[in-house]
């Protein structure tokens, strides 16, 4: 790879993933590249094809687990300014994939944009927003499940392949779906959300509405990486492993959270592989007791 001298970006070697990852487990990347720019990842994705190399693009690693041997190829995180600028037009916000959720919340805010208050807490990226459809689900009226997701108020994506070509996708022609998305096969460089008009007062409370319903509910006591399963057609996927009595339920410094049967915590040393059993014993226990089949939210990266 002789070529990873021209690129003008971040290049560092076997670079444990661990410290990109909520979870903070994880071994090495073989390479880990931060590109300058656009062009930057297009020679990148140019070469690395040639040379059949796999590449692997990280956000915030907020819902990632990644093996204990970690990743062979190349990650790529967007952190460069060219993949976090916010612009607003016409009652819409164009932003970077690179961009947390976080900063895309308060850039509506400062635009007195309402809309997008659903992703205040969520640790993510936009790019990894979008990917995985990212969002929340509320008890609705009748106490039925409603879910809310990025996909609502988004009108447009750009996106690279990975050969290096860019394109852009119009809502209709990305196929979202609960916690997925056909933009899983490319690379996201920016979008355009559709937001309005509000005043600043009531987009506040709103906020702070959602930040005290994720403080109230999920646990932030020890690194984790959200919730690790979808929630099955009509039920709760932490009910569900609360009532199979799987609380505190540990394999090595992988323990299930009390105060959220669907979060599993790094409690210090946790390994992927204890995770990995950890996942694997819940899914037997839900499916023994209810004939439900789990099926894991989080994405996972193994050699």
């Amino acid at each position: 790879m002789n070529w990873l001298k021209d690129l003008t970006g971040k290049i560092k070697f076997n670079r444990p993933l661990s410290a990109h990852t909520t979870f903070r487990i994880g071994g090495p990347a073989k390479v880990f590249f931060e590109p300058q720019d656009i062009n930057d990842l297009r020679r990148l994705l140019i070469n690395a094809k040639k040379e059949n190399i796999r590449v692997l693009v990280i956000g915030a690693g907020s819902n990632l687990l990644v093996g204990d041997k970690g990743v062979r190829g190349i990650v790529v995180k967007l952190t460069a300014p060219a993949f976090q600028n916010v612009v607003y037009a016409h009652g819409s916000l164009r932003t970077g994939a690179g961009l947390l959720l976080s900063k895309l919340v308060k850039s509506a805010v400062d635009y007195n944009l309402g809309g997008c208050e659903f992703l205040a807490g969520i640790p993510g990226t936009v790019g990894g927003a979008l990917v995985m459809n990212a969002g929340i689900t509320q008890k609705g009226k009748g106490q039925k499940l409603k879910v809310r997701a990025i996909s609502d108020i988004v009108s447009e994506v750009t996106v690279m392949d990975y050969s290096g070509n860019a394109k852009v996708f119009k809502k209709k022609d990305i196929r979202f779906a609960y916690r997925s998305s056909s933009l899983y096969n490319y690379i996201v460089l920016d979008a355009r959300l559709r937001l309005r008009k509000k005043n600043k007062k009531e987009i506040k409370a709103t906020l702070k509405k959602h930040l005290a319903s994720r403080r109230q509910c999920q646990d932030y006591s020890y690194p984790n990486a959200g919730c690790v399963f979808k929630n099955p057609q009509g039920h709760s996927g932490g009910r569900l492993i609360d009532l199979c009595g799987l609380k505190g339920k540990s394999f090595g410094d992988a323990c299930i959270s009390y105060r959220h049967a669907n979060f599993i915590l790094n409690k210090g040393k946790a390994r992927a592989k204890d995770v990995l059993r950890l996942i694997a014993f819940v899914r037997r226990k839900v499916k023994s007791r209810f004939g439900v089949t789990l099926e894991p939210e989080i994405k996972i990266w193994q050699n």
